[in-house]
């Protein structure tokens, strides 16, 4: 490709393919949810490791996920208008579309309760009534949801007692019961818990932390971005100005957030003040990395080593869970006990590049990787499908 005839949907595969080696990167040092510290390390690896984690995290959590949302909601569009062009409604395909990504969800869930896949097959439902909205419409719906609704009611609630003691959040028990078969139960046991403890923990962890609001309004935020284009070449100026504004947004918001003492308030409503601005920081600075990734792309041609990724996105992400598991549970390898974040880290991005060469040998000899294609072909049971079919 070069930067003549790059489409539209050349520097989504590749944003896609970015979010999905950031989201590798953070489940390695992770350990794919199953958070331990190995005993005996150096000071000086320690310190490293703190280093790194730190990191990654500012750079990636919460905002590599919040990048696949609104790729989702671009991805809707496409389809969406694809099928208008021809005079049909894409509607009821897609809520078929997102019963079987339920399913891709439910069997990573498996693996890696952390799936987010489930929670976006649920939530992409909220996409189908918006479609046919005027902008200015769907934009407000997705700014009321980014304002985590809920979670003001809880600052209203809390207001007459700010300062009483709020129990830890329902999730954590969940999670340390999930700790326990991690580390010592079987892989049957591991995909049990998984499918029961570990999918109720996860669900009740994304409604603390406000992500089923932010979820579908970054789903609508992709739609706007389709239909306004601002993925094609040459909208610099477009993403000058979201840059700019992301970052004088971010600066107040991750100050709040990283010292929440200055906001002078009891733990009552603290707390759900906290969920708000967390989502609101991590979104502005999903927007900084959108809007750099964007600037470069037609300029900064190495960023195409992301694309055979994003082509393959839902093959890659499942193949990480089923893989990383594997690597660091008790049922596999058990590299939990062995490895901080620096090593955890040169795990994964020795298995983003195996998976990133495994995407271009595949790609190579098909037009979509093996889940793409079960996937689509399972879309369009019955109908039509597109020439060119698009994940």
């Amino acid at each position: 490709m070069t930067t003549n005839n790059a489409s539209r949907l050349d520097v989504i595969d590749a944003l896609r393919g970015f979010a999905i080696v950031s989201i590798m990167l953070l489940h390695n040092i992770e350990h794919f949810d199953f958070y331990f510290t190995p005993a005996g390390l150096p000071d000086w690896l320690k310190a490293v490791d703190k280093v790194i984690w730190d990191s990654l995290f500012f750079l990636f959590g919460g905002k590599s996920y919040a990048i696949f949302a609104l790729l989702f909601g671009m991805t809707f569009y496409i389809q969406y208008h694809n099928r208008a062009v021809r005079g049909e409604d894409f509607r009821p395909r897609f809520a078929w579309r997102l019963v079987l990504l339920l399913g891709f969800g439910m069997l990573n869930s498996m693996f890696y309760h952390g799936d987010i896949l489930s929670i976006y097959a649920v939530l992409g439902f909220a996409l189908i009534p918006v479609a046919r909205l005027s902008n200015r419409w769907v934009l407000a719906i997705a700014v009321v949801l980014l304002l985590q609704p809920y979670a003001w009611i809880e600052v209203i609630q809390a207001l007459p007692n700010p300062d009483q003691k709020l129990a830890d959040p329902a999730s954590w028990a969940y999670f340390g019961a999930a700790n326990e078969y991690f580390a010592k139960g079987t892989a049957a046991q591991v995909w049990w818990g998984n499918l029961t403890n570990g999918k109720v923990g996860v669900i009740r962890w994304s409604w603390e932390n406000g992500r089923i609001f932010q979820i579908p309004a970054l789903f609508m935020l992709g739609m706007l971005a389709g239909r306004k284009g601002v993925f094609k070449e040459g909208n610099n100026a477009f993403w000058r100005k979201t840059l700019v504004v992301a970052v004088l947004a971010f600066i107040p918001f991750y100050t709040l957030k990283t010292w929440p003492e200055l906001l002078g308030v009891g733990q009552a409503v603290g707390r759900p003040l906290q969920t708000i601005i967390t989502s609101w920081s991590n979104v502005a600075f999903m927007a900084i990395l959108v809007s750099t990734f964007s600037l470069l792309f037609y300029s900064q041609l190495w960023l195409e080593v992301f694309s055979p990724l994003g082509r393959m996105s839902l093959t890659s992400y499942v193949v990480q869970s089923i893989v990383g598991t594997s690597i660091y549970y008790g049922f596999g390898l058990g590299m939990y006990q062995y490895t901080g974040a620096s090593f955890a880290l040169l795990i994964g991005i020795m298995l983003a590049v195996v998976q990133r060469q495994f995407s271009v040998w595949w790609l190579a000899r098909h037009a979509q990787g093996p889940l793409e294609t079960l996937w689509h072909r399972m879309t369009w049971v019955g109908g039509t499908s597109l020439v060119r079919a698009r994940n």
